[in-house]
This record gives structure tokens, sequence and C-alpha cells, in this order.
């Protein structure tokens, strides 16, 4: 029932960060995102899901999600939140080691700290068993050796450090297995390269070529030989996390075209009144609210230590979310007409961001193979 029902302190930290976010102004540049991310991260909020022992606030990524979904209707959306305190902040916090968990939760959770997350390669997207970064030990020094390349990494040049998905050898197989390693930003042979995107966001994409980069042997995250594991356990709170970025923008566009159409008036009488305006965004409502509650079954179980349940959870809410987010922000344009696509209103720049919550950080159609194969039980073709 949980999923179903919000609790009262749920409740209440949803008003509290939707006051929060309506207060700020609109992250429309990389000064007013850092300070909207440093001013949450005072109020607790970016740290949320990370452990009380750490600097943390001791809830998880139902509670994550909810501020990000809220920060998003108000139309001040935190991308990096998906990366930093969801994905590394969650792997560090559950397979770190003591000094890697002292080095980084407190920061990531204060927001004086960022990490970013590098797992897609040129030839390796959906496929991550494709991944070409290797990394090898240096029998001498103990030391680890990355050698590969990343593209489509949020945030590198804000971030202070990447957690970098590579493969190693496995001495007994030979076969190779992945793992995570933490690339500071400075590390020699770690190079970026932003890629020229058609998306108006604040966070950039980066290109990164690892050259032989040397690290010490305790930036390996976790166990050498449960890298799967840990790397599932990052993504599913990435796919909670996504969904909760596409609601969010799916509500803010939403509100943005039911105050149209309640001013608008043509013929004496308000748009919203005539059925051909009120029913498709009726219609995007309650998608909306259909992906959040996937969403938050997804994290609850997620939460509550369900790591299979979680994942096809997760993957079904991120495909409910981006496309009721889809629908929302072409239905908030359309309700608008030529105003739509102008600065004033600020739902333009919303077609192609809402399509991010559609592709990223697996597909459409990935996920329903995953379903297919997964849940439904019928063969792969591939």
């Amino acid at each position: 029932m949980t999923t179903l029902i919000e609790s009262e302190d749920h409740k209440s930290l949803r008003a509290a960060v939707s006051a929060f976010a309506q207060a700020h102004p609109h992250t429309l540049d990389a000064e007013d995102s850092k300070r909207l991310w440093q001013d949450a991260a005072k109020l607790g909020y970016i740290g949320v899901n990370l452990p009380e022992a750490y600097g943390g606030g001791g809830a998880g990524i139902t509670e994550l999600s909810l501020v990000l979904e809220e920060l998003g209707a108000a139309g001040n959306p935190l991308l990096m939140m998906i990366v930093s305190p969801a994905i590394c902040g969650t792997v560090i916090a559950r397979f770190g080691t003591e000094e890697q968990k002292r080095e980084w939760l407190p920061p990531l959770a204060d927001g004086t700290r960022l990490m970013a997350f590098g797992i897609t390669e040129p030839d390796a997207g959906s496929n991550s068993h494709r991944i070409t970064t290797t990394a090898r030990r240096d029998a001498a020094t103990g030391d680890w050796i990355l050698t590969g390349r990343k593209v489509f990494v949020s945030g590198v040049d804000i971030a202070d450090a990447t957690l970098i998905v590579g493969r190693t050898e496995d001495a007994r197989t030979g076969k190779l297995k992945p793992c995570l390693f933490i690339v500071p930003r400075d590390a020699e042979g770690f190079e970026r390269r932003p890629i020229d995107m058609e998306l108006n966001a604040v966070e950039r994409q980066f290109e990164l070529t690892l050259d032989d980069v040397r690290l010490p042997a305790d930036a390996l995250v976790g166990d050498e030989d449960a890298g799967l594991l840990q790397l599932f356990a990052g993504l599913n709170p990435e796919r909670v996390m996504t969904a909760a970025f596409g609601i969010g923008m799916g509500r803010y566009a939403l509100s943005r075209a039911l105050d149209y159409a309640r001013e608008r008036t043509v013929w004496k009488t308000s748009i919203g009144a005539h059925q051909a305006i009120a029913h498709p965004l009726a219609q995007a409502h309650i998608d909306l609210e259909l992906a959040r509650l996937m969403m938050q079954k997804a994290a609850h179980l997620y939460d509550a230590g369900d790591d299979v349940g979680a994942g096809e959870a997760a993957n079904m809410a991120k495909y409910a979310a981006g496309e009721a987010c889809v629908k929302a922000v072409d239905q908030a344009v359309h309700t608008l007409g030529g105003n739509g696509l102008t600065r004033e209103y600020g739902l333009a720049r919303l077609i192609t961001a809402s399509r991010v919550a559609r592709i990223a950080p697996v597909s459409r159609e990935m996920i329903l193979n995953y379903v297919s194969h997964q849940t439904l039980g019928l063969p792969k073709s591939y």
C-alpha cells in the first residue's frame, strides 16, 4: 500500500521541495544551476538517499526521486541528481571501501563535490557486454591502468571525478568482467571533449579518452568479482531517477498549458472549455500519474532490497515516464499554438529535452526487449 498512498513525511517533503523550487530562479545557465544545487544540498535534498553516518539523509531512492520530480515540476530539473547521488553515491554507499565512503559520500551529500558516470562507448550503448574500456594491473606496483573511450558523459566539466565502467580479465576464465573505477578529473591521460549537442541544457555532454590512465589499487570500487551486481545497483536507480526527471518535466509543461488554456479566450470562451483542448491535457495528466505510480513501485522495491523486482519495475517506469513526458510536452506546445514556440513561455526548449527521457539511459525498444524476455519469457532475436 505504501506505493499507492504517500506517507505524511513524503507529502511534507514534496511540499517543501516544491516551495523551494518555485521560489528559485529558473536554471537557465551554469551559475543558476550551481546555486540551485548548493542551496538544495544545504537543505539536505541532494544527499537525502545517502547514509546518515556519512552526512546524508538516511532515506532512499524513493525520496531522492520525489525531490527530482518536484524540482522538475517547478521548471528547475537537476540532471546531475540522476548521476551523482543516485548512481555514484548509491554504488559507493553499497559497495565502496570505508575510505571511499569517508572521502566521497559527505561531499556528495553536502553538494561540495560532484561525480559523473561513464559507461556508454561509441560501439557499446545498450549492449554493455561490448564495452572495450579495459583495466589491467601493473604487477610491479599494483596500480590499475585504464584505456578506452566513453561518450555522452554528463557534467564531466563540473565533476570532481568520474565513475568509469571498465572491464578486467578474470584470472580463472580469461573472460572480461565489468568493474567500476573512480577516476579523478585531473588524472594524467584522462581527457574530455565536449560533444556539440542541439540540446538546450545546462549540463554538457562529453566524449572521454582514457590513455593509459594510472590509478592506485584503491580506485576500484567494491569487489572485482561482483562488478555486474554493482553496476546494476547503480543502473536501477538511474532508471527510476530518469523517470522522475521525465515526470517532473511533463508536469511542468502541463502546468504551463493549463494556465494558458484557462486564460486564453476565443469568442468569449476560455479555450480550456473546449474538449478538443481539455481532453488531450486530461490524457497527459493521466499518463503522468500512471508513470509516477510505477516509478514509486520501482523505488520502493529498490529501497526494500529487491534488486530483481526493482529492475523490472524501473525499466517499466522509465518507459512509461518517457512516453508520458514527450506526449505532455507535445500537447502543451500544441495548446499554446505559436506561443508554444516562443522563449517567453519556455516550452519549445522542452521539445528536444523531453526526448532525453525517452532515449536515455536506455531506449524504449531495449526496455520492450527486456520485458519481452525477462517478464514474458519470449525468446531473444539477438
